[in-house]
């Protein structure tokens, strides 16, 4: 599959970045839960789909634990049906541990996100037929204290670095895809999509669904979904 093979070179180009401090842990889970993510790949995704839906980067509780973006996991397991082994990343964080489907932590954003999908789709199937979802960057940053540090708060030097795999890599996925549309979850990712790939996709965003977020903590779902009617995306 070629998005496999896409996933796979951006997985070993970040692999070879080095990040200082204050960041002290960087988890791929690209990389350490590729079994999973590549399920993901090959199940559901969809050439030709309505619109790929785009993150930022993986959180903690989510895409860290199962390789799926913005992976809740009780969603992945029961939702979508997947489920396989996670490996442990060489450097892990004593305060983020990685333990895969067995994480009893639920990732807000997730739940959010996948929760207003199951809704509208009960089959992952239909959801899948219409969209896509994936994150920017693939890495999840944490600093000494388990804080995270989310790409756009990086150096400079260690940014565009970053940024420049990320883009290519994005640009060769949406090719591949070739979906109507791309909608970046939070102003963030859609900033990232027009300079990536230029005026060949329509371009706009959604509120992020992070309890960080005050106006996504006053019903994000509501406010979402009056965001994608406006854009023309009908339920």
């Amino acid at each position: 599959m070629q998005l496999v093979k896409i996933v796979r070179r951006l997985s070993k180009a970040v692999q070879g970045l080095r990040f200082e401090e204050p960041v002290s842990h960087v988890y791929n889970p690209l990389e350490y839960a590729r079994q999973t993510g590549e399920q993901y790949l090959e199940r559901f995704a969809k050439q030709g789909c309505e619109a790929l839906f785009l993150g930022m980067n993986p959180g903690p509780y989510g895409m860290a634990q199962t390789g799926v973006p913005f992976g809740e996991v009780q969603t992945v397991r029961e939702w979508m049906g997947i489920e396989g082994p996670v490996k442990r990343p060489k450097n892990e964080h004593p305060k983020r541990p990685i333990q895969g489907f067995g994480c009893q932590r639920s990732e807000v954003s997730g739940r959010r996100l996948w929760g207003w999908a199951q809704k509208r789709f009960p089959a992952p199937e239909d959801f899948f037929e219409r969209f896509f979802v994936w994150n920017f960057c693939p890495l999840l940053f944490m600093e000494q204290g388990g804080r995270n540090r989310t790409p756009d708060k990086l150096p400079a030097n260690e940014r565009e670095k970053l940024y420049q795999i990320c883009d290519r890599s994005l640009l060769e996925l949406t090719q591949e895809l070739a979906p109507g549309r791309v909608i970046g979850v939070g102003k963030f990712a859609e900033s990232r999509a027009k300079l990536a790939l230029g005026e060949d996709w329509p371009i706009a965003s959604i509120l992020h669904p992070s309890p960080a977020s005050p106006a996504a903590n006053r019903g994000w779902e509501a406010q979402a979904e009056a965001q994608l009617e406006a854009l023309g995306i009908r339920f």
